[in-house]
């Protein structure tokens, strides 16, 4: 069984990974990529083993065990239920803050742990041990009357409790007799009792998340998988700047000993692409106003220097990479790599990836601030990038760190960029700038065509005059570049699923790259591939593959980047949002109507 059976807790500023056991194995503190106090989930089985293991927040509970974890309904409000074998039982609720107080948003970095008495006469431990430097040294530690202060260098995080503070510095077992509260967060003086804070924080998180559910427009069927999806794409978008991440942690491996980690915890223009699609399928459209600012902030940052393909949230430019030597990895599994040199990699799609994203504000009425003539201009420089740059090489979608090529996907990304440039002209009345964009996307339209197409195979390939495949070709139905009954689409989705096809599960390419060939399937492929066949009519056949994938889900709704091919195990950083993504397009896609549906 999967390892990645964690729950996602978080307010979008900060985000945390709480096990079956209800130990917080993960939580960078006090941003998205700042360093985990809590990094036991990049531990060695031996070293979290340890009895002096650090790196985690937990309890524990003479012969307990789990019985039932779950999100309250409809929320990020994590609750698990652990019983012992005299029948005595506890109830730790997790989650942070999240809710509008004095007309503005009110998500401070902050994790709320309340621990309450059930049935019997429960004997519980505190375990609180943050880490610093990714794993290299434990937290100092400083009490006070009613708080805990773990600090170390400019991390400093304060306990402010109701239990006993000997509770916690000593680890002391004592008798749950009612509930205490623990609040984790800045190091501040809090106002207040924990328990009454707590409560209020937990009522008002809880009545946040029924809101925001409530106005989600979701399709009839598998409503449960959507809501679980959109809630969790709105816990990776950061407020303070509306990036989106791709996934909460680094470094966890593809597939075992690949050497394939990476490091997510940044936003990657064209995953946030994806995100900003599938929440405005839903109605959500706070996200995309966000992402635009944040877009448009990098344009301007940028000026007529290429768009990277990734920055840091607070559109830091340089992610360089290093190796964190005191972290043994995932399962023992390293390197665990802090960064991500993919910041300096050409990769030419986040040209058409930028203008995707932006392009629904201009249509949009229900907006706060529809987008305008400046936002057109701005945009309108990108798509000259994407017209000088469509026939340079690059590294691709996939990131390929050995070779750069003329990929397939970058130019037909280009070409989505001239080609909503040119619907939005029209949008505003612009017959001339129109009429230029549609020139230039289909001059690149008509260059793709010439040499991605491989008439031996009968479809389009990877790269200009190759011979490969990868899965993001079953996309150019998606863009729009080919109409899903075009016998050339028909024909490249024959030779996906010939060349990419194990079991139930798409790789997303079959060919040796700089660590091999991939040995786990590509969740997203796999989604994409059943939007194509949903699309092509298949619909019988998409909906089972579709239930192939809903099974590899963990215990609480969430996915990973990869699973392995037989579809037992979570591969990948966690929850990766391009998953859930994929998740919400097929749910809706493959969904009977609500008309249908009575």
């Amino acid at each position: 069984m999967s390892q990645l059976d964690l729950g996602l807790i978080g307010n979008s500023r900060t985000s945390a990974l709480v096990d079956r056991n209800a130990r917080i194995v993960w939580w960078c503190y006090p941003n998205f990529d700042s360093n985990p106090l809590c990094c036991s989930l990049l531990r060695s089985d031996e070293h979290n083993a340890s009895a002096e293991a650090d790196g985690f927040i937990d309890l524990q509970f003479d012969h307990g065990r789990t019985v039932r974890q779950t999100y309250l309904r409809n929320s990020a409000i994590l609750q698990t239920r652990m019983q012992d074998d005299q029948g005595n039982v506890i109830d730790i609720t997790d989650f942070s803050p999240r809710f509008y107080l004095h007309g503005r948003m009110f998500a401070p970095a902050m994790v709320v742990r309340m621990i309450r008495r059930v049935a019997g006469r429960p004997r519980i431990a505190l375990r609180l041990r943050p880490a610093l430097n990714y794993g290299q040294a434990s937290a100092q530690v400083r009490s006070g009357a009613h708080h805990v202060t773990y600090f170390g260098g400019a991390q400093a995080m304060r306990v402010t409790t109701d239990a006993s503070v000997t509770s916690l510095t000593e680890e002391r077992k004592f008798f749950l007799h009612d509930s205490i509260t623990l609040l984790m967060g800045p190091d501040e003086t809090v106002d207040g009792s924990p328990r009454d804070l707590g409560r209020t924080f937990f009522e008002s998180t809880l009545s946040y998340w029924y809101r925001w559910v409530r106005n989600l427009a979701i399709p009839f069927e598998w409503q449960d998988v959507v809501i679980r999806a959109a809630i969790t794409l709105k816990l990776n978008a950061f407020d303070d700047t509306g990036a989106i991440i791709a996934a909460v942690t680094t470094s966890i491996p593809e597939s075992p000993h690949s050497g394939r980690n990476w490091d997510y915890r940044y936003c990657w223009l064209r995953d946030a692409y994806f995100v900003v699609n599938a929440l405005n399928q839903l109605g959500v459209t706070a996200t995309m106003q966000h992402y635009l600012e944040y877009i448009l902030n990098i344009i301007a940052d940028s000026r007529d220097t290429p768009l990277q393909p990734v920055y840091g949230i607070r559109r830091e430019t340089s992610l360089d990479e290093w190796i964190a030597p005191s972290l043994e990895g995932y399962r023992g599994m390293g390197p665990v790599r802090v960064g991500n040199l993919a910041w300096g990699q050409v990769q030419n799609d986040v040209f058409g990836a930028a203008v995707l994203a932006s392009t629904h504000a201009f249509f949009d009425t229900r907006l706060e601030r529809p987008a305008g003539r400046q936002m057109f201009t701005d945009l309108e420089r990108l798509g000259e990038q994407a017209i000088r740059c469509h026939l340079q090489p690059d590294a691709g979608i996939w990131e390929l760190r050995g070779a750069r090529r003329i990929h397939t996907f970058s130019v037909l990304m280009c070409w989505a960029a001239c080609d909503r440039l040119r619907a939005i002209a029209l949008r505003f009345r612009l017959p001339l700038r129109a009429q230029r964009w549609a020139r230039e996307a289909a001059a690149i339209r008509k260059t793709l065509v010439d040499n991605a197409w491989n008439s031996r195979l009968g479809s389009f390939v990877s790269t200009f005059g190759g011979e490969h495949l990868d899965a993001s070709l079953l996309l150019m139905s998606e863009f729009q570049f080919l109409a899903p009954d075009d016998p050339r689409f028909i024909g490249t989705l024959r030779a996906v699923e010939h060349h990419l096809q194990r079991g139930d599960f798409l790789l997303r390419y079959d060919e040796e790259d700089d660590f091999g060939r991939p040995e786990a399937a590509f969740l997203v492929c796999t989604l994409w591939w059943i939007l194509a066949l949903a699309r092509t009519g298949e619909k019988v056949r998409a909906r089972t593959l579709f239930e192939k994938v809903l099974a590899c889900r963990n215990h609480l709704g969430l996915l990973s980047e990869d699973v392995s091919l037989d579809g037992s195990e979570l591969w990948g950083n966690f929850p990766q949002t391009y998953s859930m993504v994929g998740l919400i397009q097929c749910a809706s896609r493959l969904s009977l109507s609500w008309e249908e549906a009575y």
